[in-house]
């Protein structure tokens, strides 16, 4: 048995129809579509707030600014807001946060929906908690993965990586494609909101 046969992969149109179409029909769920949307900014807000930590504690959270002021920093740590991100870096950080918040909508829909356990539902889990971990900062994802693959010996060469660290985000974005793809494979066959979902 090859691996390819075992381990499934959008390569066709219809795969990536069948996501579309499965994508469209959760979120046309009110609930679900909520879910994603609220996922998608508090990820989005956990990706800005976990590379400027310091600056957050100091100025917003214990600063003796005005509340306005305070709101305006926060403000400015966001993409197309601030000057923190260049452009393809902001679309990147943006991208991963709706993916993410559609990943976590499918995930609760399959939960609630079919009754599924943690173990049945790993697919959505995982990308969620790679997308997060991925996304959440190219300087401090760069970091961890450096800290990690140190105790196997690797030199700090991971440090002067091509795209200064959002080859984390990128695989972030990957890993949450292939998540969405699995759960809509793993919805395939049935119906959400009366309609079939099948190609």
């Amino acid at each position: 048995m090859s691996i390819t046969r075992g381990l499934r992969l959008p390569t066709t149109r219809g795969d990536w129809r069948l996501m579309g179409r499965t994508v469209r029909l959760v979120l046309t769920l009110p609930v679900y579509a909520a879910v994603a949307v609220i996922a998608a900014a508090v990820s989005l807000t956990l990706f800005v707030v976990s590379l400027n930590v310091p600056l957050v504690l100091d100025l917003v959270v214990g600063g003796s600014l005005p509340l306005a002021s305070r709101l305006r920093v926060l403000a400015e740590l966001y993409p197309f807001i601030g000057t923190s991100f260049n452009l393809a870096q902001g679309i990147l950080l943006f991208v991963v946060a709706v993916l993410t918040g559609v990943d976590i909508g499918l995930v609760t829909y399959h939960f609630r929906e079919h009754g599924l356990d943690l173990q049945q539902g790993g697919a959505g889990v995982a990308g969620v908690i790679f997308g997060t971990l991925g996304a959440g900062c190219a300087a401090c994802g760069s970091a961890v993965l450096l800290g990690l693959l140190s105790l196997l010996g690797v030199s700090t060469s991971l440090l002067f990586l091509p795209l200064d660290g959002l080859e984390f985000a990128l695989l972030a974005l990957v890993v949450l494609t292939l998540s969405i793809y699995w759960l809509a494979e793993g919805m395939r066959g049935g119906e959400i909101n009366g309609c079939p979902v099948d190609f």
